[in-house]
């Protein structure tokens, strides 16, 4: 078995110890055989925000590797000599509608993500149809906050399972326990900062809005470029069926839905995350978007995970615009050409065939470095590297 088998990059070498888990009681005997004892590394005490995203540089290899869908994970080409948990518990348990017309639903971390939006789609119920096409599991959307057009898997999940591999403890972990930020988490930082998974996600629960079939009217819409998909104003609500049609259809005009025939999905999405930047500095003081960031990038609030309102103290812009604008266009490649920026869009870093785990490094090195030349900003890169680093 090799990890370029179990991710959607298809890269990566060998997996030396597998271990393959298929229900929740399985799972939580792994990870109570494979505790964390290792204390964190020295921060010196520094705060993290909670919309810090984790810095891929030199980290040290897990003790323990977690696989489910693999669509987020870049391997090296050595693969990974320690314990590999192949997570493929299934389980879903639908209750409600409540008062308020809200259905709860528990999913194991196992079940594939899309199956699920298609599930919750078919049966009338709206919160998620614009997540629709995200390959992946159930379990790992709540790690980084996954989300698109205009939605977050923070905005109807109620609940994660979890069970805490320092102390061996289950525990329920609600949203302000989980500090939610853009394309972050606690379990994501607390992963980050520990070189090594801290809270493996058993389930994750969610309220969603029932109503009377897919034809029923959804959540406003509140993404510019699906609303023109749907031909309809931002804020207009239409059918749950209509945004999943819609949404899968732009992904899948980026390449964004997976498809062996196409190369330009064989990657791990958007490789780069939009960075955040801070418009405060200790001894300028405060700035303006347009001091900080280049001419004509583009300029998005970010929402502070304890108030939702937008945060004034930092402005986030778009790594697709910094991309281009260093000079990378659709399709760019380095070395053999064996891995190459998408045909598609400029995000998503892709194996035209044969690629290995370096030719993927080698050429995220070269787009970032790129971009840090010519803005002095750092991308940030949004999969999990494993026995590499840019």
């Amino acid at each position: 078995m090799r990890f370029s088998d179990l991710t959607t990059l298809r890269v990566g070498g060998p997996v030396a110890d597998p271990c393959e888990v298929r229900t929740r009681a399985d799972l939580v005997d792994f990870v109570r055989a494979h505790p964390l004892a290792d204390e964190p590394p020295d921060r010196g005490g520094a705060p993290v925000r909670p919309d810090t995203p984790v810095v891929q540089g030199a980290r040290p290899v897990p003790d323990v590797l977690f696989v489910a869908g693999g669509s987020n994970l870049l391997v090296a080409d050595d693969g990974f000599a320690g314990p590999v948990c192949l997570i493929r518990t299934r389980g879903i348990d639908w209750s409600g509608p409540d008062e308020d017309g809200r259905v709860r639903v528990t999913v194991e971390a196992g079940e594939d993500w899309d199956a699920f939006v298609a599930d919750t789609v078919d049966r009338g119920l709206s919160g998620l149809e614009a997540l629709s096409g995200i390959p992946g599991s159930v379990g790992a959307t709540p790690v980084q906050n996954v989300g698109a057009y205009g939605a977050e898997v923070a905005d109807c999940l109620v609940e994660v399972r979890v069970l805490d591999r320092l102390t061996g403890e289950e525990r329920a972990m609600s949203p302000a326990d989980l500090r939610f930020g853009y394309r972050t988490s606690l379990l994501k930082r607390s992963a980050g900062e520990r070189g090594a998974v801290r809270y493996v996600v058993l389930a994750v629960t969610f309220a969603l809005a029932a109503a009377d079939g897919a034809e029923a009217p959804t959540a406003p819409v509140r993404y510019s470029q699906l609303a023109r998909a749907l031909g309809v104003e931002l804020g207009e609500r239409v059918r749950v069926d209509s945004v999943r049609t819609a949404v899968l259809d732009l992904r899948a005009s980026k390449g964004m839905v997976l498809d062996p025939s196409d190369h330009d999905t064989w990657s791990a999405g958007s490789f780069f995350t939009n960075p955040i930047l801070s418009l405060v500095d200790e001894h300028a003081g405060r700035a303006e978007a347009t001091d900080v960031l280049p001419a004509g990038a583009p300029a998005h609030p970010v929402s502070d995970p304890g108030t939702g309102q937008p945060d004034p103290d930092v402005v986030k812009t778009s790594a697709a615009w910094l991309i281009e604008h260093a000079g990378f266009g659709r399709g760019f490649r380095v070395g053999e050409g064996r891995a190459s920026l998408s045909t598609k869009h400029t995000l998503a870093l892709t194996n035209r065939g044969g690629a290995t785990a370096q030719d993927l490094v080698d050429l995220a090195r070269r787009v970032r470095s790129g971009v840090q030349d010519e803005f002095g900003i750092t991308l940030v890169p949004e999969p999990n590297l494993v026995g590499l680093s840019l």
